[in-house]
C-alpha cells in the first residue's frame, strides 16, 4: 500500500480494507513499506493542519499492515523502491498515484486504485 492509498478513507469515506476483500475475493495480507510510514509520521508531524490529522490516523490504519523493513542499500525515491519491491515479490500496489500507477503498469505490475470516488478497482491480474 503506497502512502496516498490511506488517505482514501478520509478523503472518500470507504472502508479500503473491506473494499480490497472484495475486490481481491481471497485472503490477502496488506503490507506497508517501512520508508511508506516514515512519509505518513513526516506528514503527521509536518504538514498543513488538516493533513496531519489524516495521517496520524493513516498511521492507525496502517496498523493493520504488516510492516516490511526493506534492507536494500537503495538509494532512489519512495517511489522507485516501491516498484522494486512490487516487482521483485509480484504482489500488486494499491496507490492513487498517476505517474506511480503507470510506472506499475509499464513493467506488469498489477494496480489497485479509486474509481469514481466509490469504489477500489484492479488493473491488470493478480
Amino acid at each position: 500500500m503506497d502512502t496516498n492509498a490511506f488517505f482514501v478513507p478520509f478523503q472518500f469515506r470507504l472502508d479500503i480494507f473491506e473494499e480490497l476483500k472484495k475486490l481481491l475475493d481471497r485472503n490477502f495480507e496488506p503490507v506497508v513499506l517501512h520508508q511508506t510510514l516514515k512519509e505518513l509520521e513526516k506528514l503527521a508531524s509536518s504538514g498543513p493542519p488538516r493533513i496531519c490529522r489524516q495521517a496520524m490516523s493513516a498511521l492507525k490504519l496502517a496498523e493493520r499492515c504488516r510492516e516490511v523493513k526493506v534492507t536494500l542499500n537503495f538509494q532512489g525515491s519512495h517511489d522507485d523502491l516501491v516498484l522494486k519491491i512490487a516487482k521483485k515479490w509480484k504482489c500488486p500496489v494499491f496507490t492513487n498515484d498517476s505517474v506511480l500507477r503507470k510506472r506499475l503498469r509499464d513493467i506488469n505490475v498489477p494496480v489497485i486504485y479509486l474509481r469514481q470516488k466509490t469504489r477500489l478497482e484492479i488493473e491488470g491480474s493478480v
